[in-house]
């Protein structure tokens, strides 16, 4: 009987995964939760898992199951003591690396969901044991089937501000940049989709995932075409897929998917498709692209003085294009940087953080 670790199971992500292995009959062994209790209730109800992680010991006593734990030590240790060969990490930002580097230690499976862990340590990780759920890698992945390919395009939605003059987004407020124009995501995703970042940090997952620097980003609005191949034979295929993550997770979990998972695009519903730029203007972030795709060691710079930007702007301590700033700023001062071992990765994240606070 497959069996699989959660980790993120109150995001969409895990939601989602849920659905699925229900679908499929695949035990729950472990459910990792944040602080959404009333959520991680109902899915032990309907999926008893073996064991619970959360993240604060003071909610420990809300949560009905009799093997709770917290903390993120937690989270590494209960992946050491499960069974399962796969693990589905679905965290949000620097929190996912360590369990990665976990599991994959381990021989696990990882279905990859946190853009960080690549982000941050690509080069110290097995890609060998990692599947993209991320619906651009997937599409990417999708589409490749082995083919010899020219370059590799990712789409972007263009986030909460790509209609606004760019005088108004100076002035923007961190809950302006939380209304996406496609989707409800969590805050620190929906803010990288504003700023770009998600975008930057795709490509350096595309770097690793596919062994390839030929790649670039394009924004489609519509969010309906999410990865596109060029091949050396001169055609270009793209994948069109509504924006549900329950495909990319379905293949993860099962390796092979032969039964709608998903309705189809409706072609004609969709009408016209259109690709613009990715302007440094609007994004300044996009400066760096080329330099980081030729140096992915410095994504540990560049993740750790976001995470500290994001915080700035939701408390008020910068504006909206403060935290391209300060990422940038950053991103020169440990140019020369590079890691040897993972301890120096987790080092410079300290030593980033510090010099941004």
């Amino acid at each position: 009987m497959q069996s699989i670790v959660l980790l993120g199971s109150t995001g969409s992500i895990g939601i989602n995964t849920l659905i699925i292995a229900k679908r499929y009959n695949i035990t729950v062994e472990t459910l990792v939760a944040g602080n959404n209790i009333d959520l991680l209730n109902q899915q032990i109800a309907e999926h008893h898992p073996r064991r619970v992680v959360i993240a604060n010991e003071a909610d420990k006593t809300k949560v009905n199951h009799p093997d709770v734990r917290a903390g993120s030590e937690a989270i590494l240790e209960a992946i050491e003591e499960s069974q399962s060969d796969m693990v589905v990490n679905a965290l949000v930002g620097y929190v996912g690396l360590a369990p990665t580097l976990k599991a994959t230690s381990l021989g696990k499976r990882v279905a990859l969901a946190n853009k960080e862990s690549l982000v941050v340590a690509g080069e110290f990780i097995d890609i060998s044991l990692i599947t993209p759920i991320d619906s651009e890698h997937f599409g990417l992945w999708y589409l490749m089937n082995h083919r010899p390919f020219s370059k590799l395009y990712i789409t972007a939605s263009g986030g909460a501000f790509r209609e606004w003059e760019i005088e108004k987004m100076q002035k923007a407020s961190f809950a302006d940049a939380l209304k996406h124009p496609n989707w409800s995501m969590g805050d620190k995703i929906t803010i990288d989709s504003a700023t770009m970042t998600n975008k930057l940090f795709e490509l350096l997952e595309a770097k690793w995932l596919f062994d390839t620097t030929d790649i670039d980003a394009l924004i489609e609005k519509k969010s309906i075409i999410h990865a596109l191949a060029e091949f050396k034979d001169g055609s270009t295929t793209a994948h069109f897929a509504g924006v549900d993550m329950k495909l990319p997770i379905a293949f993860a979990l099962r390796g092979e998917v032969n039964e709608p998972i998903l309705p189809p695009t409706d072609l004609l519903a969709m009408g016209s498709i259109e690709f613009l730029p990715i302007e440094e203007q609007r994004y300044p972030i996009w400066q760096i692209k080329e330099h980081i795709l030729a140096n992915p060691h410095l994504g540990v710079v560049v993740n750790a003085a976001n995470e500290e930007a994001i915080e700035a702007f939701k408390h008020e301590r910068c504006s909206f294009f403060g935290m391209s700033e300060i990422v940038l700023d950053a991103y020169k001062r440990f140019e020369s940087f590079k890691a040897a071992t993972i301890e120096e990765i987790i080092a410079i994240d300290k030593e980033v953080r510090k010099y941004v606070k």
